[in-house]
């Protein structure tokens, strides 16, 4: 939808996600790591959820992002990691203590620097979203 190439899975990024979201968990902590790569966190104890579930809550920030002005904001950071143009590997990682649940995406390179937002964030494609659903 926003002319990003596909991701990569890559194995060491989701080791460094894998590690972080126990981390987060082992300390009740929800705040982001400084290991140099992108980062997106997802928190829940209210539900089981997919990962559509949590793609879809970190892409719903697009209804905040300013396309006039197009540069980082912490309402829309998780949406424009998501579909940044230069990313091209990812790392997932999650941890579950009851009913806790922390996941972690690591993405290489990272996302949202400053003044490349207008060439890594572009408007969405209504016509090939429309073709997926």
């Amino acid at each position: 939808m926003h002319n990003a190439p596909p991701l990569t899975l890559n194995r060491k990024l989701s080791e460094v996600a894998s590690n972080w979201a126990y981390t987060l968990m082992a300390t009740n902590r929800r705040q982001h790591s400084t290991n140099g790569y992108g980062e997106n966190l997802y928190w829940t104890s209210l539900t089981n959820p997919n990962p559509a579930d949590v793609v879809r809550a970190w892409y719903n920030e697009i209804s905040e992002y300013n396309w006039n002005y197009p540069s980082f904001s912490k309402q829309t950071g998780h949406f424009t990691q998501l579909v940044w143009k230069s990313t091209s590997e990812l790392g997932v990682g999650v941890a579950r203590r009851g009913d806790d649940i922390y996941v972690v995406c690591n993405y290489n390179p990272p996302g949202n620097i400053k003044n490349q937002f207008k060439k890594n964030v572009a408007f969405p494609n209504k016509k090939r979203r429309n073709q997926r659903d």
